[in-house]
């Protein structure tokens, strides 16, 4: 079994959908960014993106209380390509592109204030778990 653990920001605000079955699914694009200093001195920043899936509860529940910028820790599982790597895409202007897709399993909320006041109603959780 396999677990990853990232923290980060929300790209854009979470989307949701239902499957044909009626499961609820909510995707958002997480960034992870780090800053670091390399062996000549120059400060490099470095942002990798991942695209979160939630499903069932969890789903609906990130769709309600999370926006674009929140500050969230996301516990998951990787989703792989048939190869074992991230997915690969080409764009319409034939730029190849990869992305790193997790499964959620946990989504905790590590904003102090959410990026919008009015997101997470006073009592309302700020963990929430598959």
């Amino acid at each position: 079994m396999q677990q990853i653990l990232i923290t980060g920001n929300l790209g854009r605000d979470p989307e949701m959908r239902y499957t044909p079955n009626g499961k609820a699914v909510t995707n958002f694009s997480l960034a992870d960014n780090r800053k670091f200093t390399t062996a000549d001195g120059q400060v490099k920043e470095e942002t990798i993106w991942f695209r979160v899936q939630c499903w069932e509860r969890l789903a609906e529940t990130t769709n309600e209380h999370l926006k674009q910028g929140a500050h969230v820790l996301v516990l998951g599982e990787l989703i792989a390509d048939e190869h074992g790597g991230p997915k690969v895409w080409k764009t319409q202007d034939g730029t190849m592109r990869a992305s790193f897709e997790v499964r959620a399993q946990r989504v905790d909320f590590l904003d102090r204030k959410p990026a919008d006041a009015t997101a997470v109603p006073e009592g309302a959780p700020t963990e929430l778990s598959a």
